[in-house]
């Protein structure tokens, strides 16, 4: 039987791919630079809100198994992963 977390996880990245490959054609249809610039600079919104999602689902299904110390360096860890991606 597949783990819930493991399902919700998959999912998310499916619908994530999805979207990604739905801008990407998209992008073809309008055939112009700056259009498809503003539909690249919407899925900037997409990657973080799936990571945090599926990271955020990971961590449930993992919180019995991982101490207090281990889920503040994962939260760090993320922290510095968002900062990277979205500080300009």
């Amino acid at each position: 039987m597949l783990d819930k977390f493991v399902a919700s996880m998959a999912t998310i990245r499916i619908i994530s791919g999805s979207i990604e490959i739905a801008a990407a054609l998209l992008m073809f249809k309008l055939g112009r630079v700056d259009k498809a610039l503003a539909v690249n600079s919407m899925l900037a919104f997409v990657g973080p809100t799936v990571l945090l999602i599926t990271t955020a689902i990971g961590l449930a299904g993992m919180a019995d198994k991982l101490s207090w110390s281990k889920l503040i360096w994962i939260g760090c860890g993320i922290s510095c992963l968002l900062i990277g991606i979205l500080k300009k």
